[in-house]
């Protein structure tokens, strides 16, 4: 088991890791919408889901993984009325249709509105 960890996405907020590799497999914790330097992104639903696609992307690569090998997503949504808005933004990071669950959740953390965590496998 190795822990993940690059400045190219932002530090985890509590006490766990930014990913962490089994193997040939990659499992990322949640990201929200913080920059790689801690700023939060208080934003409209489709520039918070960018962010989040970016930093995911950022750790997946410092993992040896590309956001190509993901092969399922798992996406929390504070308001389950911005789910079209996150499939435009969500679709140009991963074209290639992971398997995905999302989650209307009542909140999430810094009041964030979208938080995306994935499973990778590196071949």
């Amino acid at each position: 088991m190795e822990k993940i960890h690059t400045s190219n996405a932002p530090e985890a907020i509590g006490p766990y890791s930014q990913a962490i590799k089994v193997g040939n497999m990659v499992f990322t914790s949640g990201q929200i919408a913080l920059t790689p330097n801690g700023e939060f992104l208080d934003s409209d639903i489709k520039t918070q889901t960018k962010q989040v696609c970016e930093n995911l992307k950022a750790v997946l690569e410092a993992s040896g993984a590309k956001i190509e090998n993901v092969v399922k997503t798992t996406i929390f949504l504070s308001d389950i009325n911005d789910f079209a808005a996150v499939n435009e933004v969500y679709g140009e990071y991963f074209s290639h249709k992971p398997a995905r669950s999302t989650v209307a959740v009542k909140e999430l953390p810094k009041a964030a509105k979208v938080e995306i965590e994935c499973v990778a496998i590196i071949e």
